[in-house]
């Protein structure tokens, strides 16, 4: 007979917090300076002309047009494109 309680359960109950990573705008949609386009991990998406990516690699937008994702090759790019007058 065991002479102390199972220790199952004191050694479980970590979890980590939800990042919310992923695509918060979508291609077509209006974009404004500062906008976060994706929170990523690495460099899923790149940065296009219209875009920058932060520290954590996140990209957003650095001026106002419509977001455009496209891709070349194995790479795809995210890129804020100037809205037709």
């Amino acid at each position: 007979m065991a002479h102390k309680k199972g220790l199952g359960s004191s050694k479980n109950g970590r979890d980590s917090n939800p990042k919310y990573l992923g695509v918060k705008m979508f291609d077509g949609q209006a974009a404004q300076p500062g906008n976060i386009i994706v929170r990523q991990r690495g460099t899923r998406f790149r940065p296009g002309p219209g875009t920058e990516i932060g520290r954590d690699d996140t990209i957003f937008a650095v001026r106002e047009g419509t977001i455009s994702f496209r891709t070349s090759g194995e790479r795809r790019f995210v890129s804020v494109v100037e809205p037709t007058q």
